[in-house]
């Protein structure tokens, strides 16, 4: 009898950085790790950063985007208000479970940073080539393996990967027919860029 194949069951999504707010509180090692990431890949995002000690590269990075606000103070409740993602960051327990009490009282998401089970979602690592964005996610079985697959595909993707995209959508919308036949004409063209196993 074999094992039943345990599966993943996080659901991959992909935030609109416009349409969102995020709060970091906390401005110490993992709130900035939390913001470097957040800028990475959403350079536009809104974020705030509420925390009474701030690191030198938190202002560094907010001086470079106007889109992020350090608020050099103590927390409180108020500063959920208007928030959609709260990732928290400080380096007391206590203080973040109260903080994530309080943002669950208000219905918002949020990151205890190295805490998943007091967490609503996990930041995995992510790969990025122009428009292509692949998320990986070990499910915490190993950051480790995550970072090192991010590695694997950033060497093996090509750069040529985003005029490929830039053909594909040009052709995308000089179809005519209908979503189905649409696919169906996607999916022959690109059938040629998954490697034949047998040829591996």
């Amino acid at each position: 009898m074999t094992d039943k194949i345990n599966i993943n069951p996080l659901l991959p999504i992909f935030i609109n950085p416009l349409k969102v707010k995020y709060l970091i509180i906390g401005g110490g090692k993992a709130g900035t790790e939390k913001l470097f990431f957040l800028l990475k890949n959403s350079p536009d995002a809104n974020i705030t950063i509420v925390s009474l000690e701030v690191s030198l590269k938190i202002y560094e990075l907010s001086n470079k985007h106007s889109n992020v606000k350090v608020q050099n103070k103590k927390f409180d409740r108020s500063d959920l208000i208007d928030k959609d993602i709260v990732i928290i960051a400080t380096n007391h327990s206590d203080l973040n479970r109260e903080i994530r009490l309080e943002a669950k009282q208000m219905r918002l998401l949020v990151n205890v940073v190295d805490k998943p089970l007091l967490s609503d979602f996990y930041f995995g690592s992510v790969v990025t080539k122009g428009n292509l964005k692949v998320g990986i996610s070990t499910n915490g079985k190993s950051p480790t393996f995550s970072k090192r697959f991010r590695e694997i595909l950033e060497s093996i993707l090509p750069d040529e990967v985003e005029s490929v995209l830039d053909n594909l959508n040009k052709l995308r919308n000089s179809l005519k027919s209908d979503f189905t036949v649409k696919v169906r004409e996607l999916n022959k063209i690109t059938s040629n860029l998954i490697i034949d196993n047998e040829r591996i």
